[in-house]
């Protein structure tokens, strides 16, 4: 920040506050726009955890008279919740009648939420970058925890990619294609990023819930017009 200027950085304290307003805006529309069913009540879960990441992520040099740890821990918990949801709402479109996957995806999550909001070793600190928050976890603990949410991920869009492939009604189809889109839209670019730029694989949280702004609107605009009736 200069005296005259500020400069707004991909992931800067102006831009999650920005991507936080987006993201309730959506959530909001969603319930105001389409019937409660399964595939709405997911998309909102979904779009609610974006969210309060985004809202985790500026507040924690602290902010609302809670400290950053508490940030740290509610920010973690907020994304542990976002591939169990994704991966519910993929076998929701795709009607699949085995859940066993998503079961074990909650059950697997509700163990890092534990971790997350118990555990007093978890975390060993974080630091506000001026383009992302790096929140850090002890040794052993962020490596399982990434084997976690990519598996997850990738099971995803495995699972929507072939559901699709044998999908017969168009629009169920179509919202499959657009949900492995909609993971994708933020897989890539963060991996890219990491690539071109090793020191960023500390900000990946940050930076991958920065690239995520583009599945909610994938979400909204996309997969949820061809899965939920409007009111």
């Amino acid at each position: 920040m200069s005296k005259r200027n500020t400069t707004l950085y991909c992931f800067s304290p102006p831009v999650m506050i920005a991507t936080f307003a987006i993201e309730v805006t959506l959530f909001i529309a969603t319930y105001v726009r389409y019937k409660l069913s399964t595939p709405t009540r997911l998309a909102m879960a979904i779009l609610a955890f974006l969210a309060l990441f985004q809202l985790s992520e500026y507040f924690v040099c602290g902010g609302l008279g809670v400290d950053a740890a508490m940030w740290s821990r509610i920010g973690y918990i907020a994304i542990t919740a976002l591939p169990p949801l994704g991966l519910h709402l993929i076998y929701t479109i795709a009607k699949r009648k085995t859940l066993w996957p998503v079961w074990l995806g909650y059950a697997t999550g509700l163990l890092w939420i534990i971790v997350f909001g118990l555990s007093e070793t978890a975390f060993r600190g974080h630091q506000c970058a001026g383009n992302y928050v790096i929140f850090q976890l002890r040794a052993g603990v962020g490596g399982m925890y990434f084997v976690y949410y990519y598996a997850l991920l990738f099971w995803g869009i495995g699972v929507a990619l072939q559901s699709a492939r044998l999908q017969k009604i168009r629009k169920t189809k179509e919202a499959l294609y657009g949900m492995s889109l909609g993971y994708l839209v933020f897989l890539l670019p963060t991996t890219i990023v990491n690539t071109l730029n090793p020191s960023t694989m500390s900000g990946i949280p940050s930076i991958m819930c920065g690239f995520a702004i583009l599945y909610a609107f994938i979400l909204f605009g996309f997969v949820l017009p061809r899965t939920s009736r409007p009111k």
